[in-house]
């Protein structure tokens, strides 16, 4: 049923299916408030009741510019678009959801991963569909050749840095902006690991450009010997035998805590399986685009501290990238900074435990004026009803966030 709901990029059916399986809750009242709360956003994008979700319509538009950016774009699920604009470092996929006269909000993924499955999770819970789909337009960017249904791209094309990566992003916005599908003006931006670290370095090249940084377990130094020697040997899998078994191991653990990924009394859950089969889809020699770039990273220590725009962190304690997010926090000017810290998680908190994002973003954008109070939530768990903020959260802080590192472990007893 929600797989039905969600499915509309016909040869990507399959899939938005294994994606469903994963979100699938156990509860039916959980999925029934799951599906109502997808039907009242596409209600809300303004979609007609006749309109076929599954037909398929692609436009080409060319951009009359003094940089002549083509930008092509195809309709999408729940009346979303995805744009590929054609940067000097080549194609970017922009899918887009929502109202351009909202406030943007930029998600740029890690390593192997792309919106579906890095950001998905977050957009999936109702209470953060509330807080983030009915208050800001969504613009979903992935590396090149991650995208759904991504082809190989040409062996001959030049390797791109993590500079170029960053460069795209403003070039992508300002396609999007002549084809008036981007409002002017800065935006908010939130990004996973690798994903977090190019939207940092798009900050302090364009500080003017950036209104927030929301970052998942980030980075900011040149690799340590340890992730070195690890990319180094992801590398040379995907050289070599592309996206094999042994690969998706260490990206698993790169992403998710053992609680999920099971071992050999526990079966790994729904979530971590799901992302495995999603990573077939990736093309070895794409992903190892990606990984060079982010090995070859520079350290962005010292132009933390010139950044203009408030930064929220998450991690989890079980990520491998844990004290790197220390090392970020503490660099970064504590006026405008806050880390949260997810007990039992890895480093995707957005996939495994969205929930615990919700509260510190709900005070995180009221510092901006951006956060409004939706009808659509009527969960105890959402941060839009005030009986559940814990007073240990509205304690004096920083950048007027109010909260304190959160811890979401549930003891299970059987």
């Amino acid at each position: 049923m929600l797989g039905w709901l969600v499915t509309g990029r016909g040869q990507s059916k399959h899939l938005d299916d294994e994606y469903a399986k994963c979100c699938r809750p156990r509860e039916p009242f959980v999925l029934l408030k799951r599906c109502r709360l997808l039907v009242a956003v596409a209600v809300d994008m303004n979609l007609t009741k006749g309109q076929d979700f599954n037909q398929k319509e692609r436009a080409t538009a060319m951009v009359e510019s003094n940089d002549s950016i083509p930008l092509d774009a195809e309709k999408i699920y729940l009346g979303g678009k995805e744009h590929h604009v054609r940067t000097r470092c080549g194609s970017v996929s922009v899918i887009v959801y929502g109202d351009q006269d909202k406030p943007a909000l930029i998600t740029y993924p890690d390593l192997a991963l792309n919106y579906m499955s890095c950001f998905q999770g977050l957009f999936f819970c109702p209470e953060a569909a509330s807080l983030l789909l009915h208050n800001f337009c969504i613009y979903h960017i992935s590396p090149p050749g991650h995208e759904l249904g991504a082809a190989q791209i040409c062996p001959s094309t030049s390797p791109y840095s993590a500079d170029d990566l960053a460069d795209q992003i403003l070039e992508s916005k300002r396609g999007l902006i002549l084809e008036n599908l981007f409002r002017l003006g800065a935006v908010m931006c939130m990004g996973v690991t690798a994903g977090a670290y190019i939207l940092t370095l798009f900050a302090i090249k364009y500080r003017e450009r950036v209104l927030g940084l929301i970052l998942v377990s980030p980075l900011c130094r040149a690799p340590s010997w340890t992730e070195w020697f690890y990319n180094k040997v992801m590398s040379n899998l995907l050289y070599f035998y592309g996206m094999c078994g042994l690969l998706k191991e260490i990206l698993l653990q790169r992403y998710f805590s053992k609680e999920v990924r099971g071992n050999a009394e526990v079966p790994e859950s729904d979530i971590v399986q799901a992302c495995r089969r999603l990573l077939d889809e990736r093309y070895g020699s794409n992903v190892m685009r990606f990984l060079q770039a982010i090995n070859r990273r520079p350290d962005l220590t010292s132009g933390l501290k010139r950044l203009r725009c408030r930064t929220l962190i998450f991690v989890g304690d079980s990520s491998p990238f844990h004290s790197e997010a220390l090392y970020m926090t503490s660099k970064l000017d504590r006026r405008f900074s806050a880390l949260v810290e997810v007990q039992a998680c890895g480093s995707m908190v957005t996939e495994e435990q969205p929930h615990a994002m919700l509260i510190p973003m709900e005070y995180f954008f009221m510092r901006y004026g951006l956060y409004r109070p939706c009808h659509l939530s009527d969960s105890p768990r959402s941060p839009l009803s005030p009986s559940c903020i814990s007073p240990e959260l509205l304690s004096p802080e920083s950048m007027g966030l109010k909260l304190k590192p959160i811890k979401t472990r549930v003891s299970l007893e059987v």
